[in-house]
């Protein structure tokens, strides 16, 4: 598992040229506050090159609530990767062992050897991490660490607020500990996606540095207890604020479970001033450009929309939210407009599950009208049209992460995806007609797969192949996912913490507590077996779309020019010279019919002066060219046009 493969290509494409135009002249207007009511902290291994939105999101809710106090917010992350340098911090960060292995060593020092044999095994497939010397790497990482913590007026806070995300959780673990040893006294609540979903009380009782731990979202349970414990008459009894679990709590009641801002629409405008001003601080040649993160949206429509137990089954990134919410289209425009002019960036993360379709088209038709050179980037399902599509497209949106997993229907409906092979060759298709870059990947070794899965994995990547290739990434079982949950229906037999955790927690933790990420036993050896073609083949792919592309002027692998009563389409070739094809009359029309898949019988209806078996040989004819792909008797035209991006016919 590692941070979006799409965040982590924008960051190190931006990064690298570390340009600075008048980021000196920025100033955050002081604070004259003298009383403090929280700090909140996020550890490496964050994405370095983009503020903590959890952060900014409750630090500008906390100041709504407390306006006669002020809150910090403490980017920990941003200033360990300036100090041992942006390219080794991104190479372990983008590996989950590597990240977890680092702190948990310093964590737990006794099971120091576990954790070099994890992180060198990994590092083994990550060049950037051929040289670094685990034991060099972990004593810079603890001086850089501990003098943050030495250098943090801890004391002159109510309380200390974890956010505790992926590749986050020994790192959040030793801080806390190494701050409970400096002020004992000091409150300490945790929250974020790693703790969503695992049984609280026994990672209370493992880690007893930790005082709370909010469920679900942060801001109301946080504002709540801040008031508890600044003696306000107001504020609840500590154990009867909902979404916040105490030690020793008896389980909780369900409707205490989760306590959600209703309408995102009254939620104050993150605040993102102290990872700014730390940035700032840093000499001329280690500042950048970040991305600024932004939601639409918190949950998943699609989980929403399929009911209780629903949504994409070897998913769990949503067991912090309850059903589903969306700002409305004003609201997004504002916000972009805010963020951009007040810290002077253009590139914008979404970072939604999935964007909202819901007035998708609205949403986007009003960032345009803001009239700002924006680099945006989202993450949404392959059902998305082409013309939302083109709307992401005129609004700025360069990158996006399709949700596309899959390349075989049959594989596709075991995934709960709602989606179609052939769907997902046609958004990777427009993808590249409108120069938007998507970062997407390809689940193998799905529990439940068989030979016939792999089987229409394989043919469709034949017809893949004038595309941006997927990324393979290997199955792995999350906590309270749908199959976690009924694991016995995929041909689980058993499941249990992943072996990793056992290694780098003592014994006693890694029995008493659930991690995010889950170990099962089943078919996995003849799963390895069954995939190892369709690796094989996304490899040469890859190697393919590359050589294809290596030159400066950027061309179609498959596009077509039309000549209004003919077109040609062009079919270029690593190893040889590009195949060129005439279509006219009819012939033309089909196919440019087919830019949307389309049945036999619309096909036959649409063209009814044409003999139906006429059509099916021109049909099979284009498929057997790979210039068209068929699925259940669908039909989609896969060459794109050269000259502009067209509109849906």
């Amino acid at each position: 598992m590692s941070h979006s493969d799409a965040e982590q290509n924008t960051l190190s494409g931006r990064v690298a040229s570390r340009a600075i135009l008048d980021y000196d002249r920025y100033m955050v207007p002081a604070a004259n506050k003298s009383m403090k009511s929280a700090v909140l902290v996020s550890t490496p291994w964050a994405m370095y090159g983009r503020p903590s939105i959890q952060l900014g999101a409750l630090k500008a809710y906390l100041k709504v609530e407390f306006a006669d106090r002020e809150v910090e917010t403490r980017p920990f992350y941003l200033h360990v990767a300036e100090q041992i340098g942006y390219d080794l911090y991104r190479a372990i960060s983008e590996r989950t062992w590597t990240a977890e292995a680092v702190y948990a060593a310093l964590l737990f020092p006794e099971r120091k050897k576990y954790a070099e044999k994890i992180f060198y095994k990994q590092a083994a497939a990550a060049p950037a991490l051929a040289d670094v010397r685990f034991d060099r790497l972990i004593d810079l990482v603890k001086s850089i660490s501990d003098t943050l913590i030495e250098k943090t007026p801890w004391n002159r806070f109510v309380v200390a607020g974890f956010s505790i995300c992926f590749c986050q959780l020994a790192s959040s673990l030793y801080f806390i500990r190494r701050i409970k040893q400096t002020v004992p006294d000091l409150p300490v609540v945790a929250g974020g996606s790693t703790l969503s979903g695992i049984p609280i009380q026994g990672f209370l009782d493992a880690f007893p540095e930790i005082d709370w731990i909010v469920d679900g979202e942060g801001e109301r349970p946080l504002a709540e207890l801040i008031r508890n414990l600044q003696g306000d008459p107001r504020g609840l009894p500590v154990r009867s604020i909902p979404g916040l679990r105490s030690k020793g709590a008896a389980e909780c009641d369900s409707r205490l479970r989760f306590s959600q801002v209703s309408n995102l629409d009254l939620l104050p405008i993150p605040d993102y001033d102290d990872y700014f001003k730390m940035l700032f601080s840093f000499p001329p040649d280690k500042r950048f450009f970040p991305t600024l993160p932004m939601e639409m949206s918190r949950g998943c429509w699609w989980r929403h929309h399929q009911g209780p137990g629903g949504g994409c089954t070897f998913c769990n990134l949503n067991l912090q939210w309850e059903g589903y919410r969306s700002k409305p289209a004003s609201r997004i425009a504002a916000e972009i407009d805010t963020l951009t002019c007040r810290y002077r960036i253009l590139s914008v993360a979404f970072m939604d599950n999935v964007m909202p379709t819901k007035n998708a088209e609205g949403i986007f038709r009003q960032i345009s009208k803001l009239k700002k050179d924006l680099k945006l980037f989202g993450e949404i399902r392959a059902t998305t049209p082409r013309r939302l599509l083109e709307a992401m497209k005129s609004a700025g949106i360069d990158e996006i992460q399709i949700g596309i997993e899959a390349l075989s229907t049959r594989l596709l409906k075991k995934l709960n995806k709602g989606s179609t092979a052939i769907q997902n060759l046609r958004i990777m298709r427009d993808c590249e007609a409108l120069g938007i870059t998507h970062n997407s990947n390809l689940i193998l070794q799905f529990p439940e797969s068989d030979e016939q899965d792999v089987s229409e994995t394989l043919r469709t990547l034949a017809f893949a192949e004038p595309f941006r290739p997927l990324r393979c990434v290997q199955f792995w079982l999350g906590l309270e996912s749908p199959i976690w949950q009924n694991h016995r229906k995929y041909g689980i037999r058993s499941v249990s913490n992943h072996p990793h955790y056992r290694a780098l927690f003592p014994e006693q933790i890694g029995n008493a507590v659930s991690f995010m990420i889950q170990a099962y036993r089943g078919n996995r050896t003849r799963q390895k077996k069954l995939w190892k073609p369709v690796k094989e083949k996304v490899i040469r792919w890859k190697k393919r779309y590359e050589a294809l592309h290596g030159g400066s002027t950027w061309e179609p692998i498959l596009s077509f020019r039309d000549g209004g009563t003919f077109m040609i389409i062009r079919q270029r070739r690593p190893d040889g010279v590009p195949l060129t094809h005439r279509l006219a009359g009819i012939s033309r029309q089909i196919y440019l019919f087919c830019r949307s898949p389309r049945s036999m019988k619309q096909i036959s209806e649409r063209f009814s002066g044409q003999r139906e078996e006429k059509l099916k040989h021109f049909l099979r004819m284009m498929v057997d060219k790979k210039l068209m792909y068929e699925e259940s008797g669908n039909h989609l035209s896969l060459a794109v046009s050269v000259t502009h991006a067209g509109a849906e016919p």
